[in-house]
């Protein structure tokens, strides 16, 4: 099974922006689609963005849409989520995760420990 490594979290303040990484241990071939979920504090897990390997097409959540880009290197086995202009409501652990199956929610089945988040008002 693949391992997936998140780093790039922190404290920002409203407005500001983070970079996450996540680096797969390896990338098999078989992998569809790579994504980024969060957990804030008494929620429940919720799908972030996600970015086919084929292609390149990428999917966003409504809350997200022209604040965050998903990006990838398949060449480093590596995606990326650039987060701007970030609200107080962005602050959760963002996981990373990975599918052979689809780019929809329920398709990852991979997922890496997580990196905090937390934008402060």
């Amino acid at each position: 099974q693949v391992q997936l490594v998140e780093s790039g979290g922190g404290l920002v303040q409203a407005g500001g922006s983070l970079r996450l990484s996540c680096v797969a241990s390896r990338r098999t071939f078989s992998s569809v689609a790579m994504g980024w979920f969060r957990q804030a504090p008494g929620k429940e897990r919720e799908f972030v963005a996600a970015i086919r390997w084929s292609g390149g097409s990428t999917y966003y959540a409504d809350s997200v849409k022209g604040r965050f880009t998903i990006s990838g290197d398949s060449a480093k086995n590596t995606v990326y989520l650039q987060m701007n202009s970030l609200k107080p409501e962005d602050t959760a652990v963002y996981y990373c995760a990975d599918s052979e199956f689809g780019s929809t929610a329920s398709d990852f089945a991979s997922w890496g420990q997580g990196t905090q988040v937390t934008v402060s008002s």
